[in-house]
């Protein structure tokens, strides 16, 4: 079976049944943080997949990885059906899959911001600009890049705006040369 379609089957399950108990919020930052977790420590998925490693002490670490002692019922559940269904190869990109469903159905958009300096204001003011446009929650991650020169590029939902004054240079230099080209 293909890989994003158990994921996103498992993940769909999980959103349906953490909004029927009312914990999706909860769930999603649980999930976040198991999420984060497999990326910082590789050693995680191995661990998981161990098959030698007894179903409940596999529960225990995702437990402890999610947000220790305070992790929703929601998700206990949820790990011990992966584990009985033999599912654990796939968690990770279950994890995934549910946190691009969670912010699909509560209308977040993430994008990147990259600025030439730090602006804080500018990304409070571009968050909020775009949040009016698409009617959702608008995140941006800021990247500082000196190579901008000045002005930002700001990339959300597969849309990218360059107001840089390093590409509006470019521009200039390609307009320059395109005249020049005719001349001769």
């Amino acid at each position: 079976m293909n890989t994003g379609v158990v994921s996103r089957r498992f993940a769909k399950a999980l959103l349906a049944y953490a909004k029927d108990e009312g914990q999706e919020d909860k769930v999603y930052e649980e999930v976040r943080t198991l999420a984060a977790h497999f990326v910082e420590v590789p050693g995680l998925r191995h661990a998981i997949e161990n098959p030698v490693l007894e179903k409940k002490k596999k529960v225990e670490l995702l437990c402890e990885a999610s947000g220790g002692k305070t992790v929703s019922k929601v998700l206990t559940r949820f790990f011990n059906l992966v584990l009985e269904e033999r599912r654990e190869k796939f968690l990770q990109f279950m994890t995934w899959s549910y946190i691009d469903l969670y912010q699909e159905d509560k209308n977040i958009l993430i994008g990147k911001l990259t600025t030439a300096a730090s602006s804080p204001r500018l990304v409070e003011h571009l968050q909020k600009l775009a949040a009016e446009r698409t009617h959702g929650k608008v995140i941006l991650e800021e990247k500082v890049d000196k190579n901008l020169i000045g002005g930002y590029i700001i990339e959300l939902a597969g849309y990218r705006l360059d107001a840089s004054v390093a590409n509006q240079l470019k521009r200039v230099k390609q307009q320059f040369i395109a005249k020049n080209r005719r001349i001769v």
